[in-house]
């Protein structure tokens, strides 16, 4: 596993993830990114996104650490069929 500290690793390993769990997805986008912990050094990205299958619209939180990239979270918040 690589470390997951860009922009462009966040999304790499977001898509890698979801296809994994999911697999293959449309529309996929990342809704929002937090750093964990809020405030000193970072040890996880906590990660929001967005994405299609079958017309229902998915919103997962992935929790990637970032040092090797490893899920220590993945959690469905949302399906929603969209407007």
């Amino acid at each position: 596993m690589q470390s997951v500290s860009t922009k462009e690793d966040i999304d790499r390993e977001s898509r890698r993830i979801i296809n994994a769990l999911y697999g293959d997805v449309s529309d996929f986008r990342i809704n929002a990114t937090f750093q964990i912990p809020e405030k000193g050094p970072r040890v996880s990205w906590d990660v929001q996104v967005n994405f299609m299958i079958d017309g229902l619209k998915y919103t997962v939180d992935l929790e990637i650490q970032e040092k090797d990239g490893h899920v220590v979270n993945a959690r469905l918040i949302d399906t929603m069929t969209p407007l």
